[in-house]
């Protein structure tokens, strides 16, 4: 295995350049560095990667396969190099290049990923984010932790000094059934938990239910008969059976308009159930990492009472 220790990295900018220029003058000159300079520094990465790297045509230099596979390594790395140190100069959103992976549990996850998206486009169009929307992905908080995820949406915070949050919007459930359920007039409470069975959320992680809100909404005693993982699904229950389920406020437009659900008003909603952006205190000083914060709560919001269709 090459000992990175006793190569001299700033060879490699040297054979980045004369690999695609297929010139030693004209990777000098676009080096700003001597012919002789490049030709030496040439002659060292030769000895390095034992290989003679370029052969001598009639028109230029062309790379040998060894050549070609370092290449092929390398472009990227020095890229990835390139952008870290202009990134630590300063953002510039509409220059930068940077890369984000944010978790979004929430179940309106995904029209979120596409709020954010379409502003990213206009302020920063080659910044890139990736998605996970599952439910609760494993391990959360050591993705936050570790770096793999440098945000998450949800409305389970981490606990801890060394995490961060920010308040998106405010969220909370809503009992909902189909239009002309025969329970939608009822107006006493005890009569309309004896008569009504529910669908109900899974359990997503150890203590979800902890939360005043969603604690108080476990103790009404409901005749929970079947239980699903995702919101989406208790919308599709509840408008083809008699089943009535927990609609979070922020999908209750969307379960009227899309699904015909209407709320059982004997039912209390919920305590408003703050949702947050959490990060990882490592990432504060980052205004990369701000600007994205910024966007994602603006568009988590949006997703929230936008219209209930993209």
């Amino acid at each position: 295995m090459l000992n990175l220790r006793g190569v001299d990295l700033n060879l490699l900018p040297v054979f980045e350049a004369v690999y695609e220029e297929r010139s030693l003058s004209r990777a000098a000159t676009r080096l700003a560095m001597t012919q002789p300079a490049v030709s030496h520094a040439m002659t060292r990465l030769r000895g390095v990667f034992e290989d003679a790297l370029f052969i001598r045509q009639s028109r230029g230099m062309a790379p040998t396969a060894v050549a070609d596979v370092i290449y092929a390594g390398l472009r990227d790395a020095l890229a990835s190099v390139r952008d870290a140190v202009t990134e630590a100069r300063g953002f510039d959103a509409k220059t930068s290049r940077r890369s984000f992976f944010v978790a979004i549990p929430h179940p309106l996850g995904p029209l979120m990923a596409v709020r954010l998206r379409q502003r990213l486009a206009a302020t920063a169009p080659n910044v890139k984010v990736e998605f996970s929307t599952r439910s609760r992905p494993i391990e959360l908080e050591r993705g936050l932790q570790d770096g793999r995820f440098d945000a998450a949406v949800d409305w389970l915070s981490p606990q801890g000094e060394q995490w961060r949050e920010e308040d998106a919007f405010d969220d909370g459930l809503v009992a909902m059934a189909r239009r002309g359920h025969p329970m939608i007039a009822q107006r006493a409470l005890p009569k309309l938990l004896a008569a009504a069975e529910f669908v109900s959320l899974r359990r997503r992680g150890q203590g979800e239910f902890a939360m005043p809100a969603l604690a108080e909404w476990r103790r009404m005693k409901m005749r929970i008969v079947l239980e699903v993982s995702e919101f989406v699904e208790i919308l599709l229950v509840a408008s083809q059976s008699d089943l009535a389920g927990p609609v979070p406020f922020s999908m209750e437009r969307m379960a009227r308009e899309m699904f015909g659900l209407r709320p059982l008003n004997p039912i209390p909603r919920t305590p408003a159930i703050p949702i947050r952006v959490v990060w990882h205190r490592r990432r504060d000083a980052d205004p990369a990492h701000a600007f994205l914060r910024g966007h994602l709560r603006a568009s988590a919001r949006a997703a929230a009472t936008g219209p209930a269709a993209v």
